[in-house]
């Protein structure tokens, strides 16, 4: 798997079904997904995070995606996932690892040590491939609808 970075005009194709996916995925449903707000935000966090934002591509075709960056939380500066997203066809293979092993090379990179990211507690699959990849519950937030979990870099 290579990564290049998001092109966002270039790459909408892909990152907008992508992150829609994810919405349902996580939430079973895309209700609150608002592609100009997606669009603005990627466009702001990639000025600040370029590296943290990649597209998965494998023999050519975009797969995945990656979205990460660093975050303040409780006086300290943290690694933070936005998105690790894999095509449905590719889930299951162990392709996870791989985004994963890119995000903590990131935040290694900016001298990171501990990194978070929000699962939704009916993302059985997501929940299950964070906690082998190390990860701990935090806390329950947004009223209950996402949970915060950490991991060490």
């Amino acid at each position: 798997m290579d990564f290049i970075p998001i092109q966002v005009r270039q790459h909408l194709q892909y990152i907008l079904p992508f992150r829609r996916d994810s919405f349902i995925v996580s939430f079973g449903t895309d209700a609150n997904f608002n592609a100009r707000e997606y669009l603005e935000w990627l466009e702001m966090q990639q000025v600040r995070f370029p590296e943290g934002f990649m597209l998965a591509i494998e023999n050519g075709v975009p797969i995945g995606q990656l979205e990460v960056t660093r975050k303040d939380f409780v006086g300290k500066s943290i690694g933070y996932v936005n998105l690790y997203y894999l095509i449905p066809e590719k889930r299951g293979l162990g392709l996870g690892a791989e985004l994963h092993a890119y995000a903590m090379s990131v935040f290694k990179k900016h001298q990171l040590e501990e990194y978070h990211l929000r699962v939704s507690p009916t993302n059985k699959q997501a929940i299950s491939f964070y906690e082998k990849m190390g990860m701990k519950w935090l806390k329950p937030e947004m009223d209950g609808k996402v949970f915060r979990m950490a991991g060490k870099v």
